[in-house]
């Protein structure tokens, strides 16, 4: 008789109404064990089991059940009965001059998220999406026009690094010796969304991406943006243990409060107290803290002597961002002299401060340009969790 796998971790999605087939893509090992435990696959198998079909999704990128070739013709068609392997679908995919990659990519229900990748000299950065919108409006962000529709599953985020290593041809070929040159090196969730108003769907898809046997790409190599969400920043160096970056953006509360309206709910202060234990807690040599540049609203001398007092204490990089200006924005970007000034006193006193090089700006693919052509009316954070099972 088999024993139930009895984990919290193990609620499985629910499989959609159209096919009735459950999406493998997005589920954790555990969750992956307890489905094949579900279609009857003996017990003392099951870890075998999911190896075996967790290396052919995450390895070789395979999305077919038939072209799991180490499997029994007989139980590859069980497999294709009950399951599926899906990823996002690509709508539309742009090509900036400097190489960055715009993918819009359609998801269950018809919604559409953007994910971008930014090839670097040693490096390639996948920046993904958590939600479809976003709830927080923040002023300078296009994302923040969109309204919030609902959170993005595991799966619909883990099949948007599928669908880029698709896009890059950067799965190896069975036979072949395998290129470790890495095109998708790093993931940060700087996209559409605040991955921690998502919490479960994101920790597990960043389970999956961080698996050893798969995709493999290191905790080290994940950046999670957040604006503020306090509760939860303890919960992800426990449970996720990736590097933090925060959208901080000002320094006192009152230009805060308009930059980025979850600061009525958690104050700098707050928010501060909150970031002291987590390089600690993650065993992360520390945190960024973003700061868009602003002409004439968060750009002063006195702006970089506040941030540098601020977050005296904490292990830390201050990205500067020039403002991405999209239509209609309602900002305009900071003079490079000022800019350069900024940094030099944040420099001065002792903290990195790189200027951000924007990406992609002809194809509105730059930091805080993303924006889906899909918009519905907004809707509460328990009607989106019970759509995705969240």
């Amino acid at each position: 008789m088999m024993t139930p796998i009895t984990q919290d971790v193990l609620t499985l999605p629910r499989k959609p109404e159209e096919g009735g087939k459950l999406n493998l893509v997005g589920l954790t090992r555990m969750q992956m064990q307890q489905a094949l435990q579900d279609i009857g696959v003996p017990e003392r198998q099951l870890k075998m089991r999911v190896g075996q079909v967790w290396q052919w999704i995450y390895h070789w990128g395979v999305q077919d059940f038939e072209a799991m070739t180490n499997l029994a013709k007989g139980f590859r068609s069980e497999l294709g009965a009950h399951f599926a392997i899906a990823r996002p679908q690509i709508v539309t995919r742009q090509l900036s001059e400097d190489g960055t990659r715009k993918y819009l990519l359609r998801i269950a229900g018809g919604h559409e998220v953007e994910a971008v990748y930014i090839p670097e000299e040693n490096r390639g950065t996948l920046c993904i999406s958590s939600q479809v919108g976003c709830t927080l409006t923040c002023s300078f962000c296009h994302t923040g026009t969109q309204k919030l529709v609902r959170n993005l599953t595991a799966a619909e985020i883990v099949g948007q690094v599928l669908v880029a290593r698709d896009d890059l041809d950067e799965w190896p070929e069975p036979g072949k010796p395998r290129d470790e040159t890495r095109l998708v090196s790093n993931v940060v969730l700087m996209g559409m969304g605040e991955p921690l108003y998502n919490f479960n769907n994101v920790r597990d898809a960043m389970k999956v991406v961080m698996d050893g046997e798969g995709l493999s790409i290191s905790r080290r190599r994940i950046t999670l943006s957040t604006s503020g969400v306090v509760p939860e920043i303890a919960r992800t160096a426990s449970e996720i243990g990736c590097l933090l970056a925060v959208s901080f953006h000002a320094t006192t509360d009152d230009v805060r409060d308009q930059l980025v309206p979850i600061n009525k709910r958690w104050n700098i202060k707050t928010l501060l107290d909150a970031l002291r234990d987590y390089p600690r807690l993650s065993n992360s040599e520390r945190i960024t803290f973003e700061y868009v540049m602003l002409k004439d609203v968060n750009d002063s001398d006195a702006d970089a002597r506040r941030l540098v007092k601020l977050i005296a204490g904490i292990p830390a990089k201050i990205n500067l961002i020039p403002f991405n200006e999209w239509p209609g924005a309602p900002y305009q970007r900071s003079d490079w002299a000022r800019i350069e000034a900024f940094a030099d006193i944040v420099h001065k006193a002792g903290y990195a401060s790189p200027i951000r090089t924007p990406r992609g700006e002809d194809i509105m693919a730059a930091c805080g340009q993303l924006k889906s052509a899909t918009e519905r009316g907004r809707q509460s954070r328990a009607d989106i969790a019970r759509q995705v099972g969240a």
